[in-house]
């Protein structure tokens, strides 16, 4: 009988799992490698629904992302997105920083079209990058802000930390992915992904012209598949039905726009496609025990 994989909300829970006790907020944390890796160890393969950057500074490890295997050394920098089965080997103490942050985080904090300036944060296959020292020290300055912030008091350190990972992103992307096409994906999986993640970001930023959201159907006759293939690409290479991907963007959408005061409960049921706010109000309520109104109060305090 195989192992069930384990699946992981957040770096806490797999640090608990691996008897790390660590604490976080819920969408953005950053760790120095050596204070969360102070010995050498393997994990299981887990899958994290989150994103993980590491910058290496020392060290050797080995980390497998969806059945491939790739070293890291000293000048690495790495990142694997939401949804990808997942395993490290630490081969010594390393150095460095670890920062994780959700896809709310991203949209909240760093701009609502991310995925448009940075298409790879949706890639499938994420090879590391190797810097050497000198050009690795720019990435860590950026870093070191990111986490004296995270480590600071003031009321609009979010603001200031997605700003300085928008500096960050446009680095990455500068020396590792400016030419980066995601269809030129080798495995027809992946593209298969991709293309899903890319069709369901492009609904959500055409919402006003849109009758009703994409439904399994519609985001599997864009591909011109069938929604039973479409489904099972999508279950076994994310971990997570397309339903569940529709209902976890949607709920992204409603919590960043119940940050703009602007716009009332109801303008947002409707603008998400919902029939009716009461209806926007169960589903909200459903997934994060709140109401649209409690929630909004909450940013608040």
């Amino acid at each position: 009988m195989s192992t069930p994989i384990i699946i992981h909300d957040r770096l806490q829970d797999l640090f608990n799992n691996l008897g790390i006790p660590i604490e976080q907020d819920a969408e953005f944390t950053v760790h120095r490698l050596e204070d969360v890796h102070s010995e050498v160890r393997q994990s299981p393969t887990f899958r994290a629904n989150y994103y993980s950057f590491v910058f290496l500074e020392s060290g050797h490890s080995q980390y497998t992302l969806d059945g491939h295997q790739f070293q890291a050394k000293p000048g690495t920098v790495y990142f694997t997105n939401p949804g990808h089965l997942k395993s490290f080997y630490l081969q010594e103490q390393c150095t460095g920083y670890l920062i994780t942050l959700s896809e709310k985080f991203l949209k909240q904090n760093v701009y609502p079209d991310v995925f448009e300036d940075f298409p790879f944060l949706l890639a499938e296959t994420v090879p590391p990058g190797y810097l050497d020292e000198d050009t690795f020290q720019e990435y860590q300055k950026i870093v070191e802000q990111i986490a004296d912030e995270y480590q600071g008091l003031s009321r609009y350190r979010y603001r200031i930390i997605g700003n300085l990972f928008v500096v960050l992103l446009l680095k990455i992307k500068d020396r590792f992915w400016k030419d980066y096409n995601p269809l030129r994906e080798s495995d027809r999986g992946s593209v298969i992904v991709q293309t899903f993640k890319q069709d369901m970001e492009k609904s959500y930023r055409n919402l006003t012209n849109l009758k009703t959201l994409p439904n399994v159907q519609d985001y599997a006759q864009a591909q011109q598949l069938h929604p039973n293939y479409f489904s099972t690409v999508i279950k076994n290479k994310t971990g997570k039905s397309v339903n569940t991907w529709i209902h976890e963007k949607t709920l992204l959408e409603a919590q960043a726009l119940l940050s703009n005061k602007s716009l009332s409960v109801k303008e947002i049921a409707y603008q998400l496609k919902f029939s009716e706010p009461t209806h926007f109000s169960k589903f909200f309520k459903k997934h994060t025990q709140q109401t649209p109104n409690n929630y909004r109060q909450s940013l608040a305090s």
